[in-house]
């Protein structure tokens, strides 16, 4: 789906003030109410726009411990191992690579003892060879899209912006 100048605007006001109204979108961006909810409806619809909920801090819940856990695979068990994952509340995100391994996890903890307890459940799941870990020992550059956003307004603005 191609993103246009208004979208990425429209992206922008989202990212940077979520709890704004439509209307109020509308009114910065001097364009009808209307537009506005058609443009966010259609983000949705194209998959752009993948959710509205707040963004909650593991460590905040009690799991401050940040590790990437690399799983390596038998061949034919991705999917089987995958699904396995998913079981797994310490698991927050899962992703097949390339590279050395098979599968990357994002796993959070309360401490180091709970994180090498989610590890040895890891190991036993059927079908996976080995782990290999990785402990986060500061954030330096946290999730954002808004970079991406403005770059992308930038290149569909044209020069004569």
């Amino acid at each position: 789906m191609a993103v246009d100048a208004l979208d990425t605007r429209i992206l922008r006001l989202l990212i940077e003030q979520p709890r704004t109204s439509v209307r109020e979108y509308a009114r910065i961006l001097s364009i009808a109410r209307g537009t506005v909810q058609a443009r966010i409806d259609r983000l949705e619809r194209n998959g752009v726009i993948t959710g509205t909920g707040p963004v909650l801090s593991p460590a905040a819940l009690g799991h401050p411990v940040l590790a990437f856990v690399h799983l390596e695979v038998t061949q034919g068990h991705l999917d089987e191992v995958g699904e396995a994952l998913a079981a797994v509340p310490e698991i927050v995100e899962a992703f097949s690579t390339t590279g050395g391994g098979d599968l990357l996890t994002r796993v959070v903890a309360r401490d180091n003892e709970h994180l090498e307890d989610v590890i040895q459940l890891l190991i036993q799941l059927p079908g996976v060879v080995r782990t290999r870990t990785e402990v986060a020992l500061r954030e330096r550059v946290p999730h954002r899209l808004l970079p991406l956003v403005q770059s992308i307004g930038l290149a569909t603005a044209g020069p004569s912006n």
